[in-house]
């Protein structure tokens, strides 16, 4: 194989509101934690376990990070796309240390939120459809159909006619 491919894709909730620092360079950088969660039922005890795995993310998007900035906070469900870069530094003890971070570069990476419309605690200009601006949204990212909000839509029964398509013209002009 010639290339090779550096790409990670999360769906989890922020550990921690979004940190904003302003490197030398002038470059914003917007950093923050993502846990990501799997839960099983053990076949022995048919007890529920869980293992949460913790993501450092450092956004240099200066586009995503806004939308980070403003509407992420501590606990929000986010889908995001980037790339892992280790980084080396020395702690305050002197020890030499190594961490993993996923990267979303300047002109690189995704970032989508995933909260429902009435799932944030703290209000936030949403629009009807409860999307954040700049972000898609809705049911995705729920793990079943017993975690919805009693406010979600759910489909529509098969034969049954939406507002929508009774205000849409039957007419196709090409």
């Amino acid at each position: 194989m010639a290339g090779s491919v550096n790409k990670v894709i999360l769906v989890g909730n922020l550990g921690r509101d979004p940190e904003v620092r302003t490197l030398p360079s002038g470059d914003r950088v917007v950093s923050f934690s993502v846990a990501t969660t799997e839960s099983w039922r053990d076949r022995n005890t048919g007890e529920r376990k869980d293992r949460t795995e913790w993501h450092n993310v450092s956004i240099f998007n200066d586009n995503l990070g806004k939308i980070a900035e403003q509407y992420c906070r501590k606990g929000s469900k986010i889908y995001l796309e980037g790339s892992l870069q280790t980084r080396e530094y020395t702690d305050k003890d002197g020890n030499s240390r190594k961490a993993t971070d996923v990267v979303l570069q300047k002109f690189r990476g995704e970032l989508t939120l995933l909260d429902s419309k009435g799932s944030r605690s703290e209000g936030g200009d949403y629009d009807q459809a409860g999307y954040g601006a700049g972000a898609g949204a809705g049911s995705f990212g729920r793990s079943s159909p017993m975690e919805r909000s009693g406010g979600e839509r759910r489909p529509a029964p098969v034969g049954a006619t939406s507002r929508l398509s009774n205000e849409l013209d039957d007419d196709i002009p090409f």
